[in-house]
């Protein structure tokens, strides 16, 4: 047996218990290996809950580690840093709790922070690019750090109330499906809930970043005049807030 053949039998008993890996590394080692699997198992259950810290309160220690350890035997790490391990810890939380669309939510929100924090930086705006803007032919850039999503749920002002140590609310159906938006502006990460309208416009902006393209979607939505108008004034605050950090024209 060489090297490679070792190192493969070795991640197959850390990730799955295969006996006939077992075999090969020898009934000498069994005591190790069992050191090894705990201790990696342990790890991987601790970047779980570095990731998701205001999920694990609101689960509860018990049903979190539950969730933790179905990830772990069914999701081994791929990434080349642990920092990635949490991406797709959304999946086994929607196949554990089907029902409740409010842990997948509170899930989605801290996985959005931690990728928000660490996307590449954006330029800041300067006051000549607004200099004579085709406006017809204008095309927006949508900050990195961006990430968004449709939301069902209060999970927003849950994830709030945890976050500041106070009492969270119960997990209510908001009346009408609206969206979340997070991203970060500077140093700091920010979280806002959305209407279905600003989710759509930000939407359609992903499709096709030329503002006209914005402005037919507001139009679609609320009829011209109107339309034209919130197109408008969700570009201003796009850009004060640093959502929209860049126009081409």
């Amino acid at each position: 047996m060489n090297l490679i053949d070792i190192q493969q039998d070795m991640r197959t008993w850390l990730v799955s218990s295969a006996a006939d890996a077992q075999e090969r590394l020898g009934a000498h080692a069994a005591k190790g290996l069992i050191v090894y699997q705990n201790n990696y198992r342990a790890q991987l259950v601790g970047c779980l809950q570095a990731s998701f810290p205001q999920l694990r309160t609101w689960l509860g220690e018990e049903l979190f580690l539950s969730a933790a350890i179905a990830h772990i035997d069914s999701h081994p790490p791929h990434a080349w840093t642990l920092d990635a391990y949490g991406i797709d810890f959304g999946d086994t939380l929607e196949s554990m709790f089907p029902d409740n669309p409010d842990v997948h939510e509170l899930a989605w929100i801290e996985w959005a922070l931690s990728e928000s924090f660490v996307a590449t930086d954006a330029p800041q705006m300067t006051s000549e690019i607004w200099q004579d803007i085709d406006w017809d032919t204008a095309r927006l850039s949508l900050s990195p750090s961006l990430r968004q999503r449709a939301v069902s749920t209060n999970a927003n002002d849950i994830w709030s109330a945890l976050e500041d140590g106070v009492a969270a609310p119960e997990s209510e159906m908001l009346d009408a499906v609206g969206g979340l938006i997070v991203w970060r502006n500077g140093f700091t990460c920010r979280i806002r809930s959305t209407d279905s309208v600003e989710h759509a416009a930000l939407l359609s902006l992903r499709n096709d970043a030329r503002f006209s393209a914005l402005c037919d979607a507001m139009i679609e939505h609320l009829g011209e005049d109107v339309g034209v108008a919130k197109a408008g004034a969700l570009l201003a605050d796009w850009i004060a807030g640093g959502i929209v950090v860049g126009i081409a024209h």
